[in-house]
């Protein structure tokens, strides 16, 4: 029984100066200059997740949100290149167009979901997590999201994907477009799972904005809009 004690004292011993040391190294690479505390540390970075997250979302969930950024937009799928390829070469091309305009409007009416997982996910963050991501790389906060709600986020968008690309007419359209395709003469035929395609696109695209807003906060000034986040983030 004595060694147990003796046991779990060095083990608390250890946590402490781990977390001390991350503390210090969060300091170190925010400037130096952070006068913080480690549960400072951990309110500040969930305050700033929650914010970047949120802004995220709204912009991705808005009309336009995915088909309108270039860094993000939805193409076809990479087995079906070829497919727009030969579809516009032969004067098709706005039944590509609607079909890869229909892809992105399924992403924008899925992403707003995202936020009631990133805010779980953020709240379960311990302070040892906090204080690896406040002093971790420029996108440590976006990677451990990924992490942790990927599975999440794939299981909650894929039916309200699937529900959505039959609401804009993506199945129509997608599959209007395989058929003109699988006409033409010695091609080889193009099966896409379309709602997981969709849903993997989404979720990438969605962690794309995350890592800008968490960049964002760390570099720029403006970005932190409290006094907490003033004062971790220097």
């Amino acid at each position: 029984m004595k060694k147990l004690s003796i046991l779990f004292s060095f083990a608390l011993l250890f946590s402490y100066s781990a977390e001390a040391q991350l503390l210090k190294k969060a300091k170190s690479l925010l400037g130096g200059k952070g006068g913080f505390s480690k549960e400072e540390a951990a309110d500040a970075l969930k305050e700033a997740f929650i914010q970047g997250t949120g802004k995220g979302v709204d912009l991705l969930s808005q009309l336009n949100g995915y088909y309108g950024n270039p860094e993000i937009k939805i193409p076809m799928p990479p087995d079906a290149k070829n497919v727009e390829n030969k579809l516009r070469a032969i004067g098709l091309g706005n039944e590509v167009d609607k079909a890869i305009e229909s892809l992105n409007r399924a992403a924008e009416d899925a992403a707003v979901e995202a936020k009631d997982i990133f805010v779980a996910a953020i709240k379960g963050l311990t302070i040892t997590d906090a204080l690896n991501i406040v002093g971790g790389k420029q996108d440590a906060g976006t990677q451990f999201l990924r992490g942790q709600t990927t599975d999440d986020l794939t299981a909650k968008f894929s039916p309200i994907i699937k529900t959505s690309l039959d609401k804009v007419d993506a199945t129509k359209y997608w599959s209007d477009v395989m058929t003109k395709y699988n006409k033409i003469p010695l091609v080889r035929k193009v099966e896409t799972d379309l709602t997981a395609y969709v849903t993997q696109q989404a979720i990438d695209g969605l962690f794309v904005m995350i890592a800008k807003e968490e960049l964002n906060i760390r570099q720029n000034p403006a970005a932190r809009t409290s006094d907490l986040l003033k004062k971790v983030f220097k």
